[in-house]
C-alpha cells in the first residue's frame, strides 16, 4: 500500500530551508547579416551599327553598363569597377566604348 504525505509547502518549492534563484538560460547572442556581391549589367539602349570582330554581322549593337557591387540586406553599399560596353545582338561579344 502507498500512503502519500501531506506536506504544508506549495508544489514547486525547495526542500531545502533557503530557495535559491534558478540560474538563467543562456541564449546565444547571433546577429544575422545578408550580404551579398557580383557583376550586374544595365541595359542603356541602343548603340551604333558595327560589324562584330567574332561573327562578322553587322548589326546594331546593346549598350550595357557593367559593375561589381556589394550589397547588405539588398542595399548597394559600394561598386567598382564601372564600364561601358557594346554587346553584339547575335553572339554576345561585348567591346569596351
Amino acid at each position: 500500500m502507498v500512503r502519500l504525505l501531506a506536506s504544508s509547502k506549495p508544489i514547486g518549492a525547495p526542500l531545502g530551508g533557503t530557495s535559491l534563484p534558478l540560474p538563467r538560460p543562456f541564449y546565444a547572442r547571433v546577429v544575422f547579416l545578408l550580404f551579398g556581391f557580383g557583376t550586374k549589367r544595365k541595359y542603356l539602349g541602343p548603340g551604333q551599327n558595327r560589324t562584330c570582330p567574332r561573327c562578322h554581322n553587322t548589326t546594331q549593337w546593346a549598350r550595357i553598363r557593367e559593375f561589381n557591387q556589394f550589397t547588405l540586406f539588398f542595399v548597394p553599399v559600394a561598386r567598382w569597377k564601372r564600364r561601358q560596353l557594346e554587346q553584339c545582338g547575335i553572339c554576345g561579344t561585348t567591346v569596351r566604348v
